[in-house]
């Protein structure tokens, strides 16, 4: 085997190593992000928020996040709408959130994180190693056996697949 060949395989095996931990928590945020329009792994929490008094509907929804917000009815100063109340003469909100807990809030923080955040260049860094991953495995068996024929057809097989998955 070339020396080029023998130095990328352990190049790629000691960053497969070396990568184990972050592979496994992309993973696992990965697949919780999935189900973040559910409330799978959320749990109710009841708030209690200070506002400005004399929120309209559509204000109110603004300042809680709440998209589509509907007031449901009005009673007095108090306006109800499904997740709770807001006093407009106090602005005083009493409501209730679902919100996942802080370790899987944490996961999919890491997962998302952004150039405003410093762990996006831990998901470069992550993105780099996975492209290097893709390339170095082509280095694994020598051009022109059996087993790097069959590999080429299932790499081809896999952007087929992911190409269809994204155009359709």
């Amino acid at each position: 085997m070339s020396d080029n060949k023998q130095q990328m395989r352990v190049y790629h095996r000691y960053l497969g190593f070396f990568l184990t931990g972050i592979m496994a928590v992309y993973s696992i945020s990965g697949i919780s992000l999935i189900f973040r329009d559910t409330d799978f792994l959320k749990s109710e929490k009841q708030i209690e928020r200070q506002l400005k008094p004399n929120l309209s509907g559509e204000e109110l929804g603004r300042e809680l996040r709440m998209r589509d917000l509907k007031i449901d009815k009005e009673e007095g100063d108090v306006l109800s709408f499904k997740q709770g109340t807001y006093n407009k003469t106090t602005g005083v909100a009493n409501y209730s959130a679902k919100e996942l807990n802080s370790f899987v809030n944490k996961l999919q923080k890491m997962h998302k994180a952004d150039t405003k955040s410093p762990l996006f260049y831990l998901n470069i860094f992550f993105g780099l190693s996975l492209f290097f991953f893709v390339i170095s495995s082509f280095y694994m068996f020598l051009p022109g056996t059996s087993v790097f024929k069959k590999g080429l057809y299932f790499a081809l097989a896999g952007v087929a697949l992911t190409l269809i998955m994204i155009f359709v």
